[in-house]
């Protein structure tokens, strides 16, 4: 049975977190994914690595394939008996030519269902504080097409009854347009006082907001430089923005903030930091690798009895310690006699997630602490395990010996060189699109200068810098980069605390 069919999702209006739980589901699941320009990226991920992705985008006057081409690709990828999703900015049926694409399959007796999506006329004025209807000053609104070709003869648009047959007015793509639809509505009937709002990336970090009056609307446009994509809002609504603003009045917006962190790993720190209003733009510097040959750890494993304390300093260290354990048949129950030691709580957090609840945790995760917190726990004499990276500072291992401990450190795990674009990085970082780098180790420095190639120190000294710590930031120091943020508790909690911090100081 073929499972050839076609789904139309809405992406939603520029959040990828805003997209619907089946919409994602469709995306998971596709062979072949279709999609639009406005689509967030972010969104990609959720597809299979081996699915095909087409990219269609349009902008004015740039469309990279004609909407009857793409009609046509659909049902030609359909027809090889794949499963198509086509992503589309906002909903598919609100001036998203979804209708037209469901008609074209339909000819073709191809399957297809409609996920709609939540579109950007409700959803983006939402965002910039402007309700589309409230009780006592909007009780309609219109949502009109923007687009429509000012040189046509007779306009398909009935001025006489959209200048004053709703409360609010919503234009979608109209910028391009805008002095036209204002003298219009003008024209017809419409207050030139009547309050009105450019909004530009609505839903997303880097939205704007112009709150003006329908009379200046073009020309403040035009004064403060905005491009598409925006909406244009008109109606007595605009005024509650200045009570009820609560997108882009967050500590870090309109922040870019780029992430160097593993892939894996990113999300943790991108969240925390988009929460607080930050564009975050994640491109790992460095990637985990194992070890070139796992002999050292599993000849530490053989004799795990023989240990009286094992330190995890990661949770990367945690995850390829215990893989390996599994590999050898043994589990949790191995490390019965040795007391365990986990830098860091989410070393620690994961310890507990095998089963393990770490007998010390440092109140600092510098070497100089984590002896302080050992001292009267470890004696002369004992062995220590300290599965780690292939490449890590030498400076605990090396007091606990001159203590007379025994110390073995295993390579857990490498770290290499990300397979971000250093190009593109070095171009966004030279046009000043960066606001602030954050570095979570020592390796994710390197690696980025790695990236950025010889011009990768006077690069990133363009930009503020955030460390996650004083191991780190001395990193930063040796390659000659002067950190501006440096977190007190090294967690990705006390990084993002720390640059929310810096921040607020700078605005006050």
């Amino acid at each position: 049975m073929s499972k050839a069919k076609v789904y139309l999702v809405g992406a939603g209006p520029g959040d990828p977190k805003l997209i619907s739980v089946k919409g994602r589901e469709c995306i998971s699941k596709a062979d072949c994914l279709v999609y639009d320009r406005l689509v967030d990226k972010r969104l990609l991920a959720y597809a299979r690595p081996e699915a095909e992705m087409v990219y269609v985008g349009k902008a004015a006057r740039d469309h990279t394939l004609g909407q009857d081409d793409i009609n046509l690709l659909l049902v030609a990828k359909a027809q090889e008996g794949k499963t198509v999703v086509r992503l589309k900015g906002g909903d598919p049926f609100i001036f998203g030519r979804g209708g037209e694409e469901a008609l074209k399959l339909a000819e073709a007796s191809i399957p297809f269902e409609v996920v709609p999506g939540v579109s950007s006329a409700i959803a983006v004025p939402a965002y910039a504080g402007i309700p589309v209807t409230h009780r006592g000053i909007a009780t309609s609104f219109t949502v009109i097409t923007g687009h429509e070709d000012p040189a046509k003869p007779e306009s398909a648009l009935q001025w006489e009854h959209i200048a004053q047959g709703a409360d609010t007015l919503v234009f979608l793509m109209g910028m391009e347009n805008l002095s036209r639809i204002t003298a219009k509505l003008i024209e017809h009937g419409r207050s030139s006082s009547t309050p009105a709002a450019v909004i530009r990336w609505g839903t997303k970090a880097e939205q704007e907001v112009l709150v003006t009056t329908l009379d200046r609307a073009a020309s403040d446009v035009a004064a403060n430089g905005l491009k598409p994509p925006a909406i244009f809002l008109v109606g007595e609504v605009v005024a509650l923005r200045q009570k009820l603003a609560w997108f882009d009045n967050r500590p870090l917006s309109g922040k870019t903030i780029l992430v160097t962190r593993a892939r894996e790993q990113a999300s943790a720190l991108t969240n925390a930091l988009e929460e607080l209003g930050a564009e975050c733009i994640e491109a790992p510097a460095i990637k985990i690798m194992p070890p070139e040959s796992y002999d050292a750890m599993d000849a530490a494993i053989a004799s795990l009895k023989d240990y009286d304390w094992l330190i995890f300093t990661s949770v990367n260290g945690v995850e390829f310690f215990f893989a390996r354990l599994h590999q050898a048949g043994l589990d949790a129950r191995a490390l019965g006699r040795s007391k365990v030691a986990a830098v860091g709580s989410a070393t620690a957090e994961r310890l507990w997630q095998k089963g393990i609840l770490a007998d010390l945790m440092p109140t600092e995760f510098q070497a100089e602490g984590i002896l302080a917190d050992l001292s009267g726990r470890i004696a002369t004499g004992m062995r220590v395990l300290m599965p780690r990276a292939a490449v890590a500072r030498d400076l605990l291992p090396q007091k606990l010996r001159e203590m007379g401990v025994s110390v073995d450190t295993p390579t857990a795990y490498r770290t290499v060189t990300g397979d971000s674009d250093g190009l593109e990085l070095a171009a966004m970082l030279a046009a000043g699109e960066i606001d602030l780098i954050t570095f979570t180790s020592s390796s994710t420095v390197t690696n980025l200068l790695n990236l950025l190639g010889k011009e990768g120190q006077a690069l990133i000294g363009r930009v503020n810098v955030a460390c996650i710590g004083p191991v780190t930031a001395g990193t930063c120091l040796e390659k000659g980069i002067r950190p501006d943020v440096i977190a007190e508790k090294s967690t990705i909690a006390g990084l993002v605390d720390a640059i929310e911090n810096f921040y607020r100081g700078e605005a006050a």
